[in-house]
């Protein structure tokens, strides 16, 4: 077994016995790990070389459609508030999608700001629907019917985003590399050989825009059930600016990279913020900066740099 393939199943390992080997990291990993699912969206638009900043309307509507669903089912089960959540992230990519497909570039990432912003407004100003600027409560869902306390809900929350995270991120890959996928990456290179072959890119595009509404959406219920709280800010359009940022650290278009660059990004917000201030937005906008000058593939990009040194220096000592 290569070393390659070695190191993520140490990392994996290390991070599935984070509840037992350090408890007070397993709340900032959850939600990092709800993060990276979301990033994994941005990564998909990525690999058609388009971007959006206003994923975090999937992300908001999944998680208030979690809220809706605690408010008029109480103690729903877990399984049905995702179902709820992200089906009404799916449809909700399906309507936006039919509009924005037919866009690229500037136009694509304005108009789902336009849209994501929207929304935001609507969460804003509905105050007795939605709870305006102070959110909806999400109380915690039964589990199987069991009702749980704090610690074993968190403890079932954090195995569940791993799980997702790591299911997904497989599911994405697989279908980047399946013939759909393929031509959802043609996008990218040449969308007029998708119409000389009797494609449509608008309909390909879509496709591939839905799946990355599903992966904001999961994100978002996670991160709603984790923090017990929903609120406008979830639609705004620094989150999905922020999305963007980790798609950039992690390494475009690279589906691991969306974990482990929002992994890095929780935690050094998290640490820079308390012992840095006022300044984090300064440190982690430093921190940006040094990846793109010297390592413009993101963390992925160090990552398969670091590894082809070494299978390098292996093949000349043999």
């Amino acid at each position: 077994m290569s070393i390659r393939i070695i190191i993520p199943i140490i990392l994996l390992t290390l991070l599935a016995l984070v509840p037992f080997l350090t408890p007070g990291l397993q709340i900032l990993l959850t939600l990092a790990l709800a993060k990276g699912i979301a990033v994994m969206g941005i990564t998909v638009l990525l690999r058609s070389g388009q971007v959006s900043f206003g994923h975090a309307l999937f992300f908001a509507v999944a998680a208030y459609g979690g809220a809706f669903t605690l408010m008029v089912i109480p103690g729903a089960d877990l399984v049905v508030v995702f179902v709820f959540g992200i089906t009404a992230a799916v449809l909700t990519g399906v309507a936006v999608g039919l509009f924005v497909a037919r866009y690229r570039f500037i136009f694509f990432a304005m108009l789902n700001l336009a849209f994501s912003m929207i929304f935001w407004s609507i969460l804003e100003k509905f105050y007795h629907y939605t709870g305006g600027a102070d959110g909806m409560r999400l109380p915690r869902p039964t589990v199987f019917g069991m009702e749980l306390e704090r610690g074993p809900y968190e403890l079932i929350m954090f195995y569940l985003a791993l799980i997702m995270a790591l299911g997904l991120g497989w599911f994405s890959m697989r279908w980047l590399e399946s013939p759909t996928g393929q031509l959802f990456r043609t996008l990218k290179t040449n969308e007029t050989r998708l119409q000389y072959l009797g494609m449509s890119p608008q309909r390909v595009m879509l496709t591939g825009y839905v799946l990355s509404a599903l992966l904001c959406g999961v994100g978002g219920i996670i991160m709603g059930l984790v923090q017990g709280v929903v609120t406008p800010e979830y639609a705004f359009w620094v989150r999905s600016g922020e999305m963007v940022f980790i798609a950039v650290l992690g390494g475009a278009g690279s589906v691991p990279g969306a974990l482990v660059g929002a992994a890095i990004y929780e935690i050094v917000r998290t640490y820079a913020s308390a012992f840095a201030g006022d300044i984090w937005q300064m440190v982690l906008g430093t921190f940006l900066l040094i990846i793109i000058l010297f390592a413009p593939g993101g963390i992925a990009g160090i990552y398969n740099s670091v590894m082809d040194r070494i299978a390098g220096k292996k093949e000349d000592g043999e």
